[in-house]
């Protein structure tokens, strides 16, 4: 009998995910066979069980902030200029991000700006992810992880912390940073930027006191409602919440020359609004996926930091639970899946 592994299948838009037993693939040239030890489930997830994302080639497994060991190694991938792909050994632990495979020769590959490759592909995507009990992956795109922390804690990191950190570079030295949205991403960024030495005022969704007083723990200066102006203009804001009508807000909110960064692969639209906000040189920036070496900096920070993250853990056969109660905002920091 051909071995088999346990996943979460979603079949068609808003459809439940279903438990599947699937063949074990083999990993082929420059690829490995992960086994799942646990995976993170991001707002990202959602926008794909509701169809938010363009062409789902279903039935397809979500999840992309997998950590896991790696049980079998293909072939080595050898590189058109005859250099060695990147590889990995049995029982390594590693992380497998969103970025899941680029071409490697486009200008924007060429130029290091690979999470702008046209042709790329994304784990738990176009490419079936972690939430699962293994996983197939590309060694390029696999980052060695702590082999004695927590495989929970480390999850989150993959995706939320990840992309997070884009977002934090891209607002620059902003000393005052509005963080919009106190999600997984925001609870890794803002322990990351008062470390820093930053000032971090949290915005939340309107009453949500139980987020502001997390916020606050993690050494938020100020937490309040969104739609809240700040009594000091900010220097930078990062918006990780996935609503358009919030751009408009935070463009009120930093002062002139500051930074919109908007974090989310998808958000509603973005509502008119008048030029006088935007004026004064403010300007608004979307952060597009990750690059390798976002991950290599970002982990290894994580690590001296060191970053905490605040995880609740379901089985794997509960990954509709997980989703429902990030939907509604009833988590603080993530969910992950543990196999």
């Amino acid at each position: 009998m051909d071995a088999t592994f346990r996943a979460m299948l979603l079949e068609r838009p808003g459809a439940p995910l279903r438990e599947a037993g699937l063949p074990l693939p083999e990993p082929g040239p420059g690829q490995v066979l992960v086994e799942v030890e646990a995976c993170g489930v991001c707002r990202t997830d959602l926008h794909l069980v509701d169809a938010e994302l363009p062409d789902i080639p279903y039935p397809i497994v979500p999840g992309h902030e997998i950590v896991g060991r790696v049980q079998k190694v293909g072939t080595p991938r050898v590189l058109p200029a005859g250099r060695p792909g990147a590889t990995a050994r049995p029982g390594q632990r590693v992380g497998i991000p969103w970025l899941g495979w680029t071409c490697g020769t486009c200008a924007h590959c060429r130029a290091g700006r690979e999470n702008l490759c046209d042709a790329a592909r994304f784990t738990g995507y176009q490419i079936n992810g972690g939430y699962a009990t293994h996983a197939l992956a590309d060694a390029r795109y696999c980052f060695p992880l702590p082999e004695a922390a927590d495989a929970a804690s480390l999850a989150p990191l993959l995706c939320a912390g990840l992309i997070g950190y884009r977002a934090l570079v891209m607002a620059g030295d902003a000393g005052r940073l509005g963080i919009y949205g106190f999600g997984a991403a925001a609870h890794i960024i803002c322990q990351v930027a008062v470390w820093q030495g930053r000032e971090v005022l949290a915005f939340t969704r309107p009453g949500d006191t139980d987020s502001q007083a997390f916020a606050r723990s993690l050494g938020a200066s100020w937490a309040g409602d969104a739609e809240s102006a700040p009594s000091v203009p900010l220097d930078a804001a990062l918006i990780f919440a996935p609503v358009g009508a919030l751009v408009p807000a935070a463009l009120r909110a930093v002062r002139k020359g500051g930074s919109v960064v908007c974090a989310g692969i998808h958000m509603s639209d973005i509502p008119s609004f008048p030029y006088s906000i935007l004026w004064g040189e403010r300007r608004i920036q979307s952060v597009a996926n990750l690059t390798r070496r976002d991950g290599e900096e970002f982990l290894a920070l994580a690590a001296r930091i060191p970053v905490a993250t605040e995880v609740t853990r379901f089985p794997l056969a509960r990954a509709n639970d997980a989703l429902f109660r990030l939907r509604a905002g009833a988590l603080q920091g993530a969910a992950v899946l543990v196999p």
